[in-house]
């Protein structure tokens, strides 16, 4: 079984989570005690998205994060660098576009989007203000930046419960019901290492975007970040709605 490192080396996570991917879902809703699914509700309304508009949805893994945007008739793509994650998203959503892509270097043309959005899967880039400055050139001038972590608990006592839970209680649910319990070790760690609100809310700052804003869930346990794109400056024509050019070929499944 695989388990990637701290070092997120892009072949390691990647592996790992090929190892994961046909049970991933429903193991995020036993360890998130199903809270997984209300944020990502809560997301979905963050990106405000319409139709006629395009979202990436980036580390979007089996596709449970894209669904909603597919099912109101929005132009979604579900970008992620696990082929195994993306294979099972396939199977079960043949209608949404899956896309192999490394976050940190995006297979999209510049503004090609209305919204960027990234669930639970920033943490586990290797480098990730370069994925927040990729993420920044693929969407639109006055687009919209939606992302949604793992954060610190606002109340002492909370966190402290909190990682107890995640370094104990976690990976021995996950030995129960996961086939590589390993994985969430490392997902547990992650997690502990992981900026606090603050700070990723600098990250996206210092990486280009504007009127970055977050709120708490969970007393802190997640963080959803928002930020925008400055408008198009005068003078500049930015693409227009459904015109999105693959920079170079990309890996579809």
């Amino acid at each position: 079984m695989n388990r990637a490192s701290l070092e997120k080396r892009p072949d390691e996570v990647a592996a790992m989570f090929d190892d994961v991917a046909p049970k991933y879902d429903v193991v995020n809703d036993v360890l998130s005690v199903w809270q997984t699914r209300r944020w990502r509700r809560i997301v979905v309304d963050a990106v405000g998205a319409e139709q006629g508009q395009r979202v990436l949805d980036l580390a979007a893994g089996t596709g449970t994060s894209s669904e909603p945007y597919a099912d109101a008739g929005i132009d979604v793509v579900a970008c992620d660098f696990s082929l195994g994650m993306l294979k099972v998203g396939k199977r079960r959503r043949p209608d949404i576009a899956f896309v192999a892509g490394d976050a940190t270097n995006l297979p999209f043309a510049d503004n090609s989007f209305d919204a960027s959005t990234i669930s639970f899967g920033l943490r586990n880039v290797n480098e990730p203000r370069k994925a927040l400055a990729e993420m920044l050139r693929v969407t639109r001038p006055g687009g919209r930046l939606v992302i949604a972590e793992f954060s610190s608990p606002t109340v002492a006592l909370w966190r402290t419960t909190y990682t107890e839970y995640l370094m104990r209680a976690l990976p021995a649910i996950a030995r129960k019901v996961s086939s590589n319990p390993d994985a969430y070790v490392y997902l547990a760690e992650s997690i502990r290492a992981w900026p606090n609100q603050d700070e990723l809310a600098a990250w996206i700052s210092e990486s280009g975007w504007n009127d970055v804003e977050y709120r708490n869930l969970n007393g802190g346990i997640v963080a959803v970040h928002r930020a925008t794109k400055a408008p198009a400056a005068p003078g500049e024509e930015p693409l227009l709605p459904g015109q999105v050019r693959l920079r170079r070929t990309s890996a579809a499944v």
